[in-house]
């Protein structure tokens, strides 16, 4: 027991030591790490001196005209603490540090949580940062993410918290930090967005620019996301709320307040697309090298292609507001052979702020309309369907839950709503139509039709290949899909329909042709990469259709804004199902352009203001003043292919090849003469493609059973109602009976032969050959052969023919025809003597 009791001692004493070994030697880690670092930390009474930087400057493409100039210069008042409202203060610490007042310049948990954060993701995305923190970051050690300056900015924050009082860091990070648009400080904040002092802010203001400094580029009043802006606000009004530094009523008041800007005053041309490029630089590079590098940005825009962009899109904006209610438009130019962007208008007037002008709708999830419909029509393509074939345009219920009629089965328990019937724009219905006139014209029955044999996943799957970066959530597209049911981006249309312009061959859309740091290094530069999407074919085949004026004539009329009398162009418009969105996208082998109509608040257009006549205009005299003195070119022409199955060359009825009895008018047999044979071609009922085909397997056999489809049963009876509507269609159907003429009951039978076979003559005397005959119809002639030769032929009663010949043995044959062909046949044998 006593040498338990000594060895359970000696255990306990080892660990005791052994933690007072760990505790002393973490202790000289723990100092020798901040004694290496504490050795460069430049001294934090320093921290209102901060050094100047050089500003990035954007050049157009030709790299010699300055469109913007990214903080060129720092604006800033510096105001004491006293100036700052205490609901100032309390939206930045809600904002960005809510346990501001209660830690040591840094939070552990905070710190742990980001660690954790960036281990999980294998990088750099958070870092934990305090308001002090931040401070530090900016006044001293920039943005670089390294675990040697974290340790670095959590040390000079504890020293700055020793050495500065909460509300003498806070009134310096207040006037340091920027909000964007070159102002920095909360007080050149106030006069840059609102023209006011910051002690004159209200508290919905305040929230507003607390907001800012997170992320200034991307939650700007000029930029494109002021949504994100509005929702960040809200949340730091909440989070004033929940912190108790306002009520709630001073909550639902500040929520509701509508928020005035002054307009930007900076010096910026083409507008939305220097925003775009900011963005980009922003999100690749980060703000604070973007303010301070000294970059020198070459993008792709065309500044003479912008210059008629933003008058045409304002001409034509102010016309559409008259006519459609209309008041906004955008408008997006691409070169197909390079991805550049050529040209970007996102809004109607840019500095327009009360109708929300900075707001950049060539960027913004918008529902396309038909413009959707080239991608189904692709992949039907590249399946096997071919423009001539033929499907029905008439009323459908596509729903299978559903009956023809578009109401719930008997039994079913699903709503009205849930059944889906696609009308067309003009509420009529065409009937049998080829691909290429449901495309061209853009009707809409028979797109859902040719998404359904597409695959809406596969379909998708194109779409983003060639371009579409939304249409995330699968689970919320149907077979609507096609008729711009899924949100897209304007520039993101532009650059797909780019693949059709240059034969299948998608090179990626890019603002940037180079980038250059302050020295002269180049760190970013465009690259003409290319990837084949689709069949060059089925490239030409959509550009052929798109372009085919005679097809979309029924529709669009024969002299329409889609219509370049000198030179091919290939076209599509779109309008969204509640007449919010209008578009127009076309192309050339050098150019693709979009235009987009609409208002930037939602609401919709007058019904006679859809794609075709709102936005097809703004776009017709874009391209019109673009390409009038550039050289013709045309969109390569589709080879012509030879169609194995009849359905997919425009036949939706089963054609069949019969031979037939012309005396009959039934199917020929082995005894129907070949001379009363005639191969005539017959037709059944009309029938939907699926009766026809496998869409998994359209090139395949023909489909055995049909009905397995679950879209089979609808698309069957739309067609006969169609039909019945249209008091039937005339059908020649095959007869189903054989040749009853020419049967062995009917042949002419024969009743005697004189003389008997075997007869002996002399020579030199005529022989007389007779045949009795029975027939049911009346014989219309008698061949009479010896040894193959005929010697006499009779078409009328007495059937009495004479022979004569030398001596010699001779076959005599005898052959019967009634008028219809039949025969009977009868043979003896004669001899003659010398």
């Amino acid at each position: 027991m006593r040498g338990i009791i000594f060895s359970m001692k000696s255990i306990l004493k080892f660990i005791f030591v052994f933690f007072l070994f760990f505790i002393f030697t973490s202790a000289v880690s723990l100092a020798g790490v901040f004694l290496y670092f504490r050795r460069d930390l430049p001294d934090p009474t320093q921290i209102s001196k901060i050094a100047l930087h050089e500003s990035t400057k954007i050049y157009d493409r030709s790299g010699e005209q300055i469109l913007y100039e990214i903080h060129g210069e720092e604006k800033r008042t510096v105001i004491s603490r006293d100036e700052i409202p205490s609901y100032v203060k309390a939206a930045t610490v809600v904002a960005e540090d809510a346990n501001f007042w209660n830690h040591s310049g840094f939070s552990v948990k905070s710190i742990l949580r980001a660690l954790v954060v960036n281990i999980l993701e294998g990088k750099f995305t958070q870092g934990g940062s305090t308001i002090t923190q931040q401070l530090v970051k900016n006044a001293f050690l920039g943005r670089q993410k390294t675990i040697a300056r974290k340790i670095k900015e959590v040390m000079l924050a504890y020293e700055i918290e020793k050495n500065f009082s909460k509300e003498e860091i806070l009134e310096l990070y207040l006037n340091q930090i920027s909000y964007g648009s070159n102002a920095y400080g909360i007080e050149a904040a106030a006069e840059t967005f609102f023209g006011k002092k910051t002690e004159s802010l209200s508290v919905s203001e305040a929230a507003l620019l607390a907001s800012l400094p997170k992320a200034p580029t991307y939650y700007s009043p000029y930029g494109s996301n002021f949504k994100e802006l509005k929702n960040r606000q809200e949340f730091i009004l909440e989070r004033m709320k929940e912190f108790g530094y306002i009520n709630e009523e001073d909550y639902r008041k500040n929520s509701a307040i509508k928020i005035n800007f002054l307009p930007q005053r900076e010096k910026i041309q083409a507008p939305h697309f220097i925003m775009y490029v900011r963005d980009y630089l922003t999100e690749r590079y980060g703000e604070n090298f973007l303010e301070q590098g000294g970059l020198k940005v070459h993008t792709t825009i065309d500044t003479d292609l912008q210059k008629i962009a933003e008058k045409t899109i304002k001409e034509g904006a102010a016309q559409n507001e008259k006519l459609f209610k209309a008041k906004n438009a955008a408008l997006t130019a691409i070169d197909p052979k390079t991805g550049q962007i050529l040209a970007m208008v996102g809004s109607r007037d840019y500095f327009d702020l009360k109708n929300e002008g900075n707001f950049n709708v060539a960027t913004a999830n918008r529902q396309p309309g038909s413009a959707f419909k080239p991608f189904a029509y692709t992949l039907a393509f590249k399946k096997g369907l071919r423009p001539e074939t033929t499907l029905f345009d008439v009323f459908t219920e596509f729903n299978p839950l559903c009956d023809s009629d578009g109401k719930p089965k008997e039994g079913v328990l699903i709503s009205q709503e849930k059944c889906y019937h696609p009308q067309n724009y003009d509420e009529k219905y065409r009937g049998p139509i080829s691909l290429r006139e449901a495309l061209a014209q853009s009707i809409n029955v028979p797109a859902v039709k040719t998404l359904y044999i597409a695959g809406i996943n596969k379909t998708i799957n194109l779409a983003q290949d060639m371009g579409i970066t939304t249409l995330k959530n699968r689970d919320r597209y149907g077979l609507s899909l096609v008729l711009g049911g899924g949100e897209v981006k304007l520039i993101d249309l532009v650059a797909a329909y780019g693949v059709f312009a240059n034969d299948g061959s998608k090179h990626p859309k890019t603002a940037i042709l180079k980038i250059e740091d302050k020295n002269g290094n180049i760190i970013e530069e465009y690259k003409n990469n290319s990837f084949q999407i689709i069949d060059p074919e089925i490239a030409r085949t959509i550009s052929d259709i798109l372009s085919d004026n005679n097809a979309r004539t029924p529709i669009f009329g024969p002299a329409s804004p889609l219509y370049f009398e000198d030179r091919q162009v290939a076209a599509k418009t779109g309008t969204s199902q509640d007449y919010r969105d209008a578009w127009t996208v076309g192309y050339t082998p050098e150019i693709v352009v979009g235009v987009w109509v609409g208002n930037n608040d939602n609401s919709p257009l007058v019904k006679s203001g859809g794609g075709a006549m709102a936005a097809a205009p703004i776009w017709h005299n874009f391209l019109k003043e673009v390409l009038k003195d550039k050289q013709t070119t045309f969109l390569p022409k589709p080879m012509e292919k030879e169609i194995q199955k009849p359905i997919l060359s425009g036949s939706y009825q089963n054609i069949k090849k019969i031979s037939i009895d012309t005396i009959s008018g039934l199917i020929a047999t082995s005894l129907t003469p070949p001379e009363f044979i005639e191969e005539r071609a017959y037709q059944d009922e009309p029938h939907s493609i699926l009766y026809f085909i496998n869409k998994d397997d359209i090139l395949g056999p023909v489909q055995e059973n049909p009905s397995q489809d679950s879209q089979f049963e609808n698309w069957e009876a739309g067609i006969k109602k169609w039909l019945a509507s249209r008091g039937g269609f005339i059908i020649n159907l095959p007869p189903q009976d054989f040749d009853n003429i020419h049967t062995e009951e009917n042949r002419p039978k024969i009743i005697s032969v004189s003389p008997f076979s075997n007869s002996r003559f002399f020579g030199g005397i005529n022989i007389p050959i007779s045949v009795a005959v029975e027939s049911l119809f009346e014989i219309s002639k008698i061949d009479f052969f010896a040894n193959g030769e005929i010697f006499e032929s009779l078409k009328n009663s007495p059937w009495q023919a004479n022979f004569q010949g030398p001596a010699g043995q001779y076959l005599i044959q005898i052959r019967i025809f009634d008028k219809f062909g039949n025969q009977a046949e009868a043979s003896l044998t004669l001899f003659i003597d010398s």
